[in-house]
């Protein structure tokens, strides 16, 4: 293999032409007077779909039961009160606290509840009752908000059943519930108390599904 020559020598470069490159390579870095100043690129948001809140996210949609136009039940007209199979109450009624429940958004309709907050009352509620006046009722206190289910075992009057939730809120009725009735009956909805009163109560007083009550020392 023939022997490949030997490189020449670079050549040393006189300080006049090093001194010249590094001016010409400054200048080339340096920006000339007439270049714009980069401009920083506005960040765009499509609003188109932030309507008229603001851009907030809408409201979640409440779970109510509407109100129907008449009622889903009514009462037979020989319907006895109480009922005649109405049991023996085995140990007397419970001693309960009181308090008051406010319709604002109906005539300001009101009714004196008992308030059955403990496991046992609730568990009793008006079972046994042969009677209750126009104006009183029962309300139910649970610790968490469920769709609550009821039903209406040794339960000698018909009832109405008004399920609110816990900021007063109105989310179903159930009307004219049948007495010494082992259904079940719900609204499908959260609640967090639950109310009775005698039946045909609501629709007498223009009480819905929709509107929201008061509730006093409950």
């Amino acid at each position: 293999m023939p022997a490949r020559p030997l490189p020449s020598p670079p050549r040393a470069r006189s300080p006049l032409a090093i001194a010249l490159a590094l001016t010409a390579t400054l200048a080339a870095c340096e920006r000339r007077i007439e270049e714009p100043e980069p401009v920083a690129r506005e960040r765009v948001v499509d609003t188109s779909a932030l309507g008229a809140t603001g851009g907030k996210a809408p409201a979640p949609k409440r779970c109510v039961r509407a109100t129907p136009d008449k009622p889903a039940r009514t009462l037979s007209p020989d319907q006895k009160i109480p009922d005649p199979a109405c049991p023996k109450d085995p140990s007397g009624p419970f001693t309960m606290r009181m308090g008051k429940v406010s319709f604002p958004e109906a005539g300001d309709a009101s009714v004196s509840v008992e308030v059955a907050e403990k496991e046992a009352e609730r568990t009793r509620g008006l079972m046994y009752r042969r009677r209750m006046l126009d104006d009183m009722g029962m309300i139910f206190v649970f610790p968490e908000r469920e769709n609550h289910q009821f039903w209406m075992h040794n339960t000698c009057i018909p009832l109405d059943m008004l399920f609110i939730d816990d900021d007063g809120l109105v989310v179903g009725i159930q009307e004219n519930v049948p007495t010494m009735d082992d259904s079940t009956f719900e609204v499908g909805c959260p609640s967090k108390y639950v109310l009775e009163v005698n039946a045909g109560w609501t629709r007498k007083h223009g009480v819905r599904a929709g509107q929201k009550v008061k509730l006093e020392g409950i």
